[in-house]
């Protein structure tokens, strides 16, 4: 596909959210309720389907409101084990018509994989809690096997204190700590971990699945291995995870937490490629590597994602980074690394000021402008949801995001930097991001291609750069804004032959989902694979990839 062709893709992507959704199949939702209500008596699990749980199942976090309706589901399924669950799709699979089920952990999906519009939400917190009592952590931690074991309903959060009790901890993260396990695990995880040790999907050991036919099957690379692989990043489509098993590493104690500011584009993602590079001065240096873009009106809605304890600048730091965004016509970027030691780590903190001397006179940050915030390992992990509810106290967390993340190639990096950061950010946004923005490279190597996660072809490059551009629709105006700046977003790629690959995907139908997502060789295996393990369609209906029946 020609890259003109690639840029066009995301186009079609962005316009959906104007876009007439196509009819989804499926029963209606007097039989639906008939049919579950039986459920109650051959499992433990509970139903409801009153319009306060059915109107919270048919939200998300990106949804906007006036969507609502159309994707309520007709019931909303509380199981107490992966048996009431495989029992429900069971019951999907003899019916006549069979009805949607979509997993629900957190909502924090942004295109539609949590529900289930006319059919049943399974709410996955469900699974950990006690119907006589208070929740009980689905946590089991080997601390020879060096693994933990943790329902795919329990949040990263719990599974890092359940970890570092033992002195252990996973690897690889997602920035925002409080989202299932099964949830990330069904997309990717990417966090400035990922350079290092891939992204969440990279690092599991086995998995307990319930796929679309109602069987409970556990599987491995060397156990199951397809549909393992599917599961991985398969966007909820071929079964519902309800155990992973995450392998752990010795946890350090600390974090050496940096934040560099620089002018231009250029020396930000040059800084960023020698720090996640396997050779060089700065090899190893950092464990975690992430980059934004910064204006001069940015504000809370805008750094929510990345709080510290106390502020890294003072009210004179302040004054003089709007200076330098002044002069660099309003726009900055921010190298964001941290370094773990302490603890059960390897690493001193001697160790860590030597590293550091070495990489502040190595980078090409703006001289004056290197912030260093020592905190604990868990602070810094933990960082997004002192955001999150500093934004829930004044009212601005439950707002439609309309979220558009990207991948792209390493050499269109700056080109899309030029046009979008200095170009269409600006003009669309008035100088104002209206929430984070994020670039940063991750190599290719910790990538499994036999998942069914879609990361950017090979081009012969070892490292590719993912952009979030996360905003959030606080005013009367803003959400029409943000999605024609979307749109404007996706043109200025196609003129400019920019290929782009979106990270949590939404398209309108399936044959874009087809040709504009996956292409034709990961189209053919993604299909192949949902008529095994899914031949009704009935999971994550709500995504418009599939509808019943399948085609042949």
């Amino acid at each position: 596909m020609a890259a003109a062709e690639l840029g066009f893709v995301l186009i079609c992507v962005v316009l959906m959210a104007t876009t007439l959704r196509p009819t989804l199949a499926s029963p209606t939702t007097t039989s639906v309720v008939d049919q579950i209500r039986e459920l109650e008596g051959a499992t433990a699990g509970r139903i409801r389907t009153d319009a306060a749980a059915t109107a919270l199942a048919s939200t998300d976090f990106g949804t906007n409101a006036s969507s609502v309706d159309a994707a309520r589901p007709a019931a909303v399924f509380y199981p107490s084990s992966a048996a009431d669950i495989a029992a429900l799709l069971r019951a999907s699979s003899a019916s006549a018509s069979p009805f949607p089920v979509s997993a629900r952990g957190c909502g924090h999906s942004t295109g539609g994989q949590a529900t289930a519009p006319g059919g049943v939400v399974v709410d996955m917190a469900s699974l950990g809690r006690r119907a006589d009592g208070p929740s009980v952590a689905r946590l089991a931690v080997s601390v020879r096997g060096r693994y933990i074991d943790a329902g795919g309903e329990q949040l990263w959060v719990d599974v890092l204190h359940a970890a570092l009790a033992h002195g252990l901890t996973p690897r690889s993260w997602t920035d925002y700590l409080h989202l299932t396990v099964g949830g990330t695990l069904s997309n990717a995880g990417i966090s400035g971990q990922a350079f290092r040790h891939g992204p969440q999907i990279s690092n599991v050991l086995e998995l307990d699945v319930v796929t679309g036919t109602g069987e409970i099957v556990t599987c491995s690379k060397e156990k199951q291995a397809d549909l393992f692989d599917a599961v991985l990043g398969g966007l909820g489509q071929f079964g519902l995870i309800t155990r992973a098993r995450i392998p752990l590493v010795p946890a350090p104690a600390r974090a050496r937490w940096v934040r560099l500011l620089y002018a231009d584009a250029a020396a930000l993602t040059g800084d960023q490629e020698r720090l996640i590079a396997e050779r060089g001065a700065l090899a190893g240096v950092m464990d975690y590597v992430e980059g934004s873009v910064l204006t001069d009106s940015q504000g809370l809605i805008g750094s929510w994602r990345s709080q510290p304890p106390s502020s890294f600048f003072s009210e004179g730091d302040a004054a003089r980074v709007a200076a330098l965004a002044k002069e660099a016509g309003g726009v900055l970027y921010c190298l964001e690394g941290a370094v773990y030691y302490g603890g059960a780590a390897d690493t001193t903190a001697a160790d860590v000021d030597k590293g550091l001397e070495v990489m502040l006179r190595e980078l090409r940050y703006a001289r004056g402008f290197a912030f260093v915030q020592d905190v604990s390992y868990v602070e810094f992990l933990d960082r997004v949801r002192a955001g999150e509810l500093k934004l829930r106290a004044a009212g601005l967390w439950d707002v439609p995001h309309p979220w558009l993340n990207l991948f792209l190639p390493r050499s269109r990096i700056l080109d899309f930097a030029a046009g979008v950061f200095h170009g269409v950010m600006l003009r669309r946004g008035g100088g104002a991001m209206m929430g984070p923005v994020l670039v940063y490279p991750m190599n290719r190597r910790g990538w499994d291609g036999a998942l069914s996660a879609v990361f950017p072809e090979d081009d012969g490059d070892e490292v590719f750069y993912t952009v979030g551009i996360l905003r959030s629709a606080v005013a009367a105006g803003d959400l029409a804004r943000m999605e024609a700046q979307n749109t404007e977003v996706a043109r200025f790629c196609a003129d400019a032959g920019i290929p782009c690959t979106q990270y949590l995907p939404s398209y309108a139908t399936q044959a874009e989902w087809a040709a504009r997502h996956f292409g034709p060789g990961r189209w053919d295996r993604f299909a192949r694979r949902k008529r095994k393990y899914d031949p009704n369609a009935i999971l994550s209906r709500g995504q418009r990839i599939f509808s019943y029946p399948l085609a042949a």
